[in-house]
């Protein structure tokens, strides 16, 4: 089982939010969600100044199996990628939660937050999946 970090909340399909306190929120997939991709050999990101929907896909992440894409946990405006994923997509593989995060977006509706999963219930719905 792989170590789900306390300071970050989730989306029922894997992806996670880490709010910086500053209004702004960075995204991006599981441990357990690249573990299920595999090695990553592609990684397609929103574009800095895209508005993204929660719930809608805004990026791609694919793998030597299959492409899949990665949903938006809240609605705002993108206002970071990180590039360095495009000669590197393995980071995701390598630090899901740290130098492989997907993008960072401008919060419009922190309430949205709320209906995030807790990593507890992360967890659970892990081994539920199971």
């Amino acid at each position: 089982m792989s170590e789900i970090p306390g300071d970050l909340k989730f989306l029922k399909t894997h992806e996670w939010a880490r709010v910086e306190g500053d209004g702004k929120v960075t995204v991006g997939i599981s441990d357990h969600a690249q573990g299920l991709l595999g090695d990553l050999v592609y990684v397609e990101l929103p574009n800095v100044g895209d508005r993204v929907e929660a719930g809608n896909a805004c990026a791609v992440v694919e793998s030597v199996k299959a492409a899949s894409d990665v949903y938006a946990p809240v609605t705002g405006k993108v206002v970071a990628v990180n590039s360095a994923l495009a000669d590197k997509p393995e980071t995701i593989n390598e630090d899901a939660y740290g130098e492989g995060w997907l993008y960072q977006l401008e919060i419009e509706d922190a309430e949205q937050l709320n209906e995030l999963l807790e990593p507890d219930d992360y967890a659970e719905q892990l081994e539920d999946d199971h």
